[in-house]
């Protein structure tokens, strides 16, 4: 017996596959989830990133362990920080230093 469904190439790639059913409902952003979005609109006027595919890349690219646990805006600012640091524009131990001030102040 042969198995008739397509390769997946990555924990994003869910095309044939049976799903949960998706939450339709109205919800207001959380805060964080905003300035996110602030973000990636920003970096994008600026031409940091010139064609949301690279965001798009960046999100794929995340291991499904990765991927499986973060959520949709958490993945966006994932991506964004990679392509930052990718560009130089800062350094990893600065996006890690952030992050690790963001946690100690419980905003994480």
């Amino acid at each position: 017996m042969t198995d008739d469904r397509p390769e997946r190439i990555g924990p994003h790639d869910l095309g044939g596959l049976p799903g949960e059913a998706i939450d339709r409902r109205e919800h207001d952003a959380a805060y964080w989830e905003r300035q996110v979005d602030a973000m990636v609109v920003l970096i994008f006027k600026k031409g940091i990133i010139e064609d949301f595919a690279q965001l798009r890349k960046g999100i794929e690219a995340l291991g499904p362990e990765v991927y499986e646990k973060l959520s949709y805006y958490e993945r966006w600012a994932s991506s964004a920080a990679a392509h930052t640091v990718d560009k130089g524009i800062v350094t990893q131990a600065e996006v890690d230093a952030r992050i690790a001030d963001i946690r100690s102040r419980g905003k994480a």
